[in-house]
């Protein structure tokens, strides 16, 4: 993974800002993000992280998991309504762009090409003349961006938003919000960078509880968020019943 400055000049934003960390949404991985609800609220296009979030780490195929949930979503948006933004693929460490064809044939979507990496702002900027130049362009509020890191995808977004959202407390969650939504998937697919991970997540810790609940609560965005699946039950059973089923069938 190359050095990324962006990323490490980050928390000293945070020092003015610590709430840049807070995501708005908190889901384990995309399958608990109900997209029909997005749209139906107004969100028309979604930024994608790549690595444990869509895919395991260095492979650009979709977690076999998550198939019936990334068709939800392409079929709420578009497919040309959303992008992934790796810090890998599509960036100037990607020779020819190799990698960034081979993750948009393998997802179906658009890869962004740009040469800063997440979080910076001319990464943001790169975000914005994509969606700009759509036949029907999207606006930031009209966004969403779902990602497994805080310092790199949580922050993105929140530099993203206006700074004069609304506060009238009968006014859509997407109004108040002010720029894209902020969703982290907080499980990972492969075990990597887990105690940047768990640092991570004692910040947001922190920064909700100095915030006094935080942000999501405020914002009424658990209409987003629907219970994980089950997962299928293992079929058990002695060996005697076994051994009796097979002399039932003879």
């Amino acid at each position: 993974m190359p050095l990324n400055i962006p990323g490490i000049l980050a928390p000293f934003h945070l020092l003015k800002n610590p709430r840049l960390v807070i995501p708005h949404v908190t889901v384990k991985d995309i399958r608990q993000i109900d997209f029909l609800a997005l749209r139906n609220a107004g969100y028309r296009g979604a930024v994608f992280d790549k690595d444990n979030c869509l895919t395991i780490p260095y492979k650009d195929t979709l977690v076999p998991q998550l198939e019936d949930a990334w068709k939800e979503c392409r079929e709420a948006f578009g497919d040309e309504n959303i992008i992934i933004v790796s810090n890998s693929a599509g960036t100037k460490f990607d020779a020819g762009g190799i990698q960034a064809e081979s993750v948009s044939f393998h997802l179906s979507v658009p890869v962004l090409r740009h040469n800063t990496l997440k979080p910076g702002y001319s990464c943001i900027a790169s975000i914005r003349t994509y969606f700009s130049s759509l036949r029907i362009p999207i606006p930031d509020d009209e966004l969403v961006v779902v990602g497994d890191r805080i310092f790199t995808d949580v922050i993105m977004a929140n530099r993203m938003r206006f700074g004069f959202a609304s506060s009238a407390s009968d006014a859509s969650a997407r109004v108040r919000i002010g720029g894209p939504l902020a969703i982290w998937t907080d499980g990972v697919w492969q075990k990597e960078s887990m105690v940047m991970r768990w640092a991570e997540k004692r910040l947001v810790d922190l920064v909700r509880k100095w915030a006094r609940h935080g942000e999501t609560s405020s914002v009424g965005t658990n209409i987003f968020v629907r219970e994980l699946p089950l997962p299928e039950p293992r079929k058990t059973g002695s060996a005697l019943t076994k051994i009796l089923n097979v002399m039932k069938w003879r």
